[in-house]
């Protein structure tokens, strides 16, 4: 397995020729690193005008391990080759890096980057990504890897503290200021720029480097382009101010996941603390988190969750019965929400509200509960994610096990574990009385792990719920109904008049809690052998389709046809029933003949799972259309599919959530914008982060 490396961008602010004088003292040996135990020059070349110099060493470190481990591999040191390419004139420079040692068995290499920040060009930004891959290790490489892993990420943040550290013992000893390279005047001769604190640009005539490659890296067609910050990279400073204190592969995972994101979602991604809940909640397993985050957001699509807080408008009973509301925050700021669940009447809030509505409440709470985290993390100066709840069991009994009522809460505590992980920091329970353990027998189940260890029980029946509360809560905001001295504006729930039952009674819900029964999307299988197609007419020429569609599972080729032939009628809404009820709806028939009966008018598009894919097509002439997506394979044009019948090829089955439109030529304003409205943007979870490098909202284009 491949392990892989990704930082953040950190910020010295200091110069870059002082941080490149800086730099040049860690060499031959610095002593601030442990692990580095020395290096020599293998070959220094310096272009003619002295704005280009390239250095290459060999590097000896020690090797971290147990000592069973150094003698069955025979080595006590590794070495590693470096090669340092500065560009005197950009202001940039390259490092290189690939293991010496054991390299048949091992891959290790490692790219860093210093460049001028974007936005002050007296400070410079650091960027580095490295990844190592073991083939063998006399059966070792899971040991090797860890030990790898631990002794890399151990030194990464220490690289700052070592430039820091000679920068200011260069103005220690009076030079503050660095000349920076400037071209030099014609007629005389030319050498490295005083700030290269490095070796003599002359190389020995012994020495073990192919200068004539080396020299090819300084020629005047300039080095290989070094990575430079963009606008869109999240750099350390913002990470520890806004997010919190992160072990270096915890922002690799955080940096490696967003710019997935960004790929495949074209910058309408969520916010960086979302994503982060997500890693967190999947204790930092990228594919584990990346495979939750996507279904969420799909989840978020097709129900419209983005626009709840502005959409969603409660019925005023729900108002008064409803015993829950927002007090303030607790003494770690974050944000207090207030559940008085002992006084709900929740068989009648459910018969008079309806298990869809109540859902639709449960989530808005936790929309906005996300919102105030951003707000206090503003006032508070650092960085929240997560709300406390305080619940209140006084006047719990047997009427709350009602059965049906259990069974919508364990719906909504699925629904919410999916989709908002790590948003609870704690749950304080208080005046829980005798019949709560077996309540908490029926609902623990459903609650994993992480978030059952944020809840504590403070005070029983006989308690006021004072006790221990105060080493949580401020004394001057605990609530009134708990002996404190703060008025609490929670309504005091109460029993749900029957006048305001539902009258219809709709028979029992077997399945899960369903949202918004009308949504503009639909959701297909796909599988090998039996594509799904979607029929379009067109009436007039210069219509435009369109398209928003998520591959949920596995990888789909999507293509789009025209044809001749109308599908049967009684074929457009047919469908073949897969194992477990999947419908599947396909239109090409198998006597159909590519290039005579329908033709490809797009070339085919491979979709990887995960990816959101928005675009469209401008249609030259009138007539049938189909799009098609199958099982992803080798780009062809053909729509029709050789491959066993579905129920035999039921392994490869994919999964896809999808919404077309067909549009005026005169009502389309060019690429996707009609789509970016809130039938599919992330209103709320894509809103200008606080980074100290702002989101792209680019439009979605055709692909």
């Amino acid at each position: 397995m491949v392990q892989k490396y990704q930082s953040p961008v950190r910020v010295h602010k200091y110069p870059f020729e002082m941080v490149m004088a800086a730099y040049d003292r860690r060499f031959p040996t610095c002593p601030l690193i442990p692990v580095f135990l020395g290096s020599e020059v293998l070959g220094e070349v310096t272009s003619e005008d002295g704005s280009l110099r390239t250095v290459e060493r060999r590097c000896k470190l020690h090797m971290d391990a147990p000592r069973l481990l150094k003698k069955i591999a025979g080595v006590e040191y590794v070495y590693f080759i470096q090669k340092n390419i500065y560009n005197w004139k950009d202001r940039t420079l390259l490092i290189e890096a690939h293991n010496e040692t054991f390299a048949s068995r091992v891959a290790v290499t490692e790219t860093c980057c210093y460049s001028v920040h974007p936005e002050n060009e007296d400070w410079t930004c650091f960027e580095q990504s490295a990844s190592m891959d073991i083939k063998s290790f006399f059966g070792f490489e899971s040991t090797v890897e860890k030990i790898g892993m631990k002794q890399y990420t151990a030194n990464i943040k220490r690289g700052k503290e070592v430039i820091e550290y000679y920068v200011k013992e260069l103005m220690e000893e009076g030079i503050s200021e660095i000349p920076r390279w400037a071209p030099p005047e014609k007629h005389t001769l030319t050498g490295p720029p005083a700030s290269s604190c490095g070796p003599s640009p002359l190389s020995s005539p012994d020495s073990r480097l192919d200068l004539d490659s080396l020299a090819h890296s300084v020629t005047k067609d300039g080095p290989p382009e070094p990575t430079t910050p963009d606008v869109d990279k999240l750099d350390a400073d913002y990470i520890e101010r806004y997010l919190g204190k992160l072990a270096p592969m915890q922002e690799s995972c955080l940096i490696q996941l967003r710019r997935w994101l960004q790929e495949t979602h074209k910058g309408k991604i969520p916010k960086d603390e979302h994503i982060l809940r997500f890693l967190r909640a999947r204790d930092f397993n990228l594919d584990k988190a990346r495979e939750m985050l996507c279904q969420s957001l799909a989840w978020r699509k097709q129900h419209q969750v983005d626009s709840i807080l502005e959409a969603w408008r409660p019925p005023a009973f729900l108002e008064e019965y409803y015993a829950g509301g927002w007090h303030f925050h607790d003494s770690s700021g974050r944000p207090l929400y207030i559940l008085r669940l002992g006084q709900m009447d929740t068989k009648g809030l459910v018969k008079a509200l309806g298990e869809e509505a109540l859902l639709r409440h449960v989530l808005s709470i936790n929309e906005e509960g996300q919102k105030r985290c951003a707000e206090n993390t503003k006032i508070f100066g650092r960085p929240i994610s997560s709300w406390t709840c305080l619940l209140d069991l006084e006047g719990l009994s047997m009427r709350h096990l009602w059965r049906p009522g259990v069974k919508a809460l364990l719906q909504i505590i699925e629904v919410v574990e999916a989709n908002y992980p790590e948003t609870l920091g704690r749950l304080l329970i208080v005046r829980a009385p005798r019949v709560f353990p077996v309540l908490w027998t029926l609902v623990s189940p459903f609650i994993n792990d992480n978030t059952r260890q944020k809840f504590l029980v403070l005070g029983g029946i006989s308690s006021q719920g004072l006790e221990g509360l105060a080493e949580y809560i401020s004394e001057e905001i605990i609530p009134d109904f708990l002996g404190g001295d703060c008025l609490c504006n929670v309504p005091e729930g109460g029993l749900v008049p029957k006048s305001l039952y539902q009258t219809v009674e709709e028979p029992e819900n077997t399945g899960h809690i369903k949202l918004w029964a009308e949504t503009i999307y639909q959701t297909a299988h796909v599988f090998k052998g039996a594509p799904h197609e979607c029929f379009i007419e067109i009436p007039e020429s210069s219509s435009v389709i369109t398209w928003d569609f998520d591959v949920l599972r596995g990888d789909l080729l999507f293509n789009i046809f025209r044809s001749k032939r109308a599908p049967q009628a009684d074929s457009k809404d047919a469908s073949t029933t897969a194992p477990g009820g999947v419908r599947n709806v396909q239109l090409i028939e198998k006597t159909w003949v590519p290039g005579v009966d329908y033709s490809m008018v797009e070339p085919p598009l491979l979709c990887r799972e995960g990816e959101s894919i928005q675009g469209s097509h401008i249609t030259r002439w009138p007539g049938h259309y189909i799009l098609q997506w199958k099982v992803g394979g080798p780009l062809s044009g053909s729509g029709s599919d050789d491959a066993p019948p579905i129920l035999q090829g039921s392994s490869h089955k994919c999964k896809v959530m999808y919404y077309t439109e067909v549009l005026a030529s005169r009502d389309f304003r060019g690429s996707m914008t009609s789509l970016e409205s809130w039938q599919s943007g992330f209103s709320h979870l894509s809103a200008a982060t606080t980074s100290s490098s702002q989101s792209q909202n680019s439009s979605l284009t055709s692909r």
